[in-house]
């Protein structure tokens, strides 16, 4: 139990800010997943931005770390070239000279 007012209202606001950056991580967790699961490149395109927002909002309030919202995103933007453009890699550099 808190020994001062100030301490009090502190467990409270804790709580309430707690509560409100698990909803928002969970939801960009799931919107993650969702874009992964996608199989057709112009819905890739289309919702990776609000994810990308979504990813950059939590690591600016520090919900998660900069270096992991940088390897989400990394990975998605990788995923959606990936689907747009499937001719690029290795094979596709050697084939081409």
């Amino acid at each position: 139990m808190a020994n001062h007012r100030s301490a009090a209202k502190r467990i409270r606001s804790d709580k309430a800010k707690k509560t409100l950056n698990h909803y928002q991580a969970r939801t960009t967790r799931n919107a993650v997943k969702k874009i992964r699961s996608l199989a057709e490149a112009e819905e890739i395109g289309k919702q990776s931005p609000k994810v990308i927002s979504m990813i950059d909002k939590l690591a600016k309030k520090g919900v998660i770390h900069k270096n992991k919202a940088a390897n989400l995103k990394s990975k998605l933007m990788k995923k959606a070239g990936k689907k747009t453009a499937p001719e690029a890699g290795p094979a596709a550099a050697k084939a081409a000279k």
